[in-house]
C-alpha cells in the first residue's frame, strides 16, 4: 500500500477535481470563482509538494550538511499566491459590473436576457 503514504497527491487531486466540478456545474458567478479559487489552490500544494526533498534543509550553508530544499518553486507560488488575489478580485469585479447590466450573476437568466438559450 504504498499510494497510500502519497496522501497530499490524493488531497490535489480530490480539490482539483471538486474546483472544476464547481466551475462546470454551478450557474452562479461568484461560485464559479470560489470553483476557480480551489483548483488554484490544488496547484499550488502541488508544486509545493514536488519541492519537499526527504531529509532537505533551508538552503542556509551550515558545515556539514549537504542536502538542501530548493526555494524556487515557494517563491514562484508565494507569487502565483498574489496573482491569485489579483484575479479573484478582478473576477469580482466583473461580477459585479455584470450584476449592475442585468441585475443577475445566474449565467442562465443572464443568457435569457441576451436571447441566446
Amino acid at each position: 500500500m504504498e499510494w497510500l503514504g502519497l496522501y497530499n497527491y490524493w488531497v490535489v487531486v480530490v480539490l482539483m477535481m471538486v474546483g472544476f466540478y464547481i466551475v462546470i456545474a454551478q450557474g452562479n458567478l461568484v461560485k464559479k470563482i470560489v470553483g476557480l479559487n480551489i483548483f488554484q489552490t490544488s496547484v499550488f500544494i502541488f508544486f509545493i509538494s514536488l519541492a519537499k526533498l526527504d531529509g532537505g534543509t533551508a538552503p542556509v550553508y551550515v558545515e556539514g550538511i549537504t542536502e538542501y530544499s530548493n526555494p524556487l518553486p515557494h517563491v514562484l507560488i508565494l507569487t502565483a499566491i498574489v496573482v491569485g488575489v489579483a484575479l479573484t478580485a478582478m473576477g469580482l469585479a466583473l461580477v459585479v459590473r455584470v450584476h449592475e447590466l442585468y441585475g443577475s450573476i445566474e449565467e442562465d437568466e443572464i443568457h435569457e436576457q441576451d436571447g441566446k438559450h
